[in-house]
């Protein structure tokens, strides 16, 4: 039985889609499609909420462990020595000739308290900053700058290399420079509130029907 255009297409050609009901016109309802798509795309509110405090995580990690370590220096009389066992002079001597950098090393050994201080005062410091979130990127830059050394000096013959926990840290305060922190911190409050307020809007009032009347 022959049909009309209308009735064999149902709407414009080439528009069959499987699984989708037709309205009364024969037209698929708007948005009835790529609708499920999308939603699976997005995954939902709580998805992109762990999306933006992803790096949280090891946030609180490095800050907590640089805290720790840097108070672990400060009050350990036997590190902050110039000699004796456990002392930063005796590590840096060890270390001399092994080094990836020895002129370093013969920098610390000039004042080997004052560079044991250093080193403890800076992770403390650092350890703060990234906790707090107050100027993220530079205590990130920090943190990285740090282990970046222990890395070429304390642990540089450390084999296999992953055994050498510097580098590891090293490589996590790439992402905190690259990102720093802009949540929950110290950086996103005073962002907010450098911020100029805005302006309200203006008040939007309906025409009457028919056009406005003078």
């Amino acid at each position: 039985m022959a049909h009309s255009r209308g009735e064999d297409t149902g709407g414009t050609p080439g528009e069959h889609r499987a699984g989708v009901p037709r309205g009364a016109t024969g037209r698929f309802p708007r948005g009835a499609t790529g609708r499920s798509a999308r939603g699976q795309r997005q995954g939902g509110p709580l998805r992109a909420l762990l999306t933006r405090h992803a790096l949280l995580p090891l946030r609180l990690f490095l800050g907590v462990t640089f805290v720790y370590a840097g108070l672990d220096k400060l009050t350990d009389s036997a590190f902050l020595s110039a000699h004796g066992s456990g002392s930063i002079g005796e590590t840096m001597r060890s270390v001399r000739d092994t080094s990836a950098v020895p002129w370093l090393v013969d920098l610390a050994l000039k004042s080997p308290v004052g560079f044991g201080y250093a080193i403890g005062l800076g992770e403390l410091a650092v350890g703060l900053g990234i906790l707090l979130g107050l100027l993220g990127r530079l205590a990130a830059l920090g943190g990285a700058l740090i282990s970046l050394s222990l890395w070429l000096t304390v642990s540089w013959t450390t084999e296999p290399y992953y055994y050498g926990n510097d580098l590891a840290y090293l490589m996590a305060w790439l992402p905190l420079i690259l990102a720093g922190t802009p949540l929950l911190s110290a950086d996103a409050w005073l962002r907010h509130r450098r911020r100029p307020p805005q302006p309200a809007p203006a008040p939007q009032y309906d025409s009457p029907p028919g056009g406005p009347q003078n």
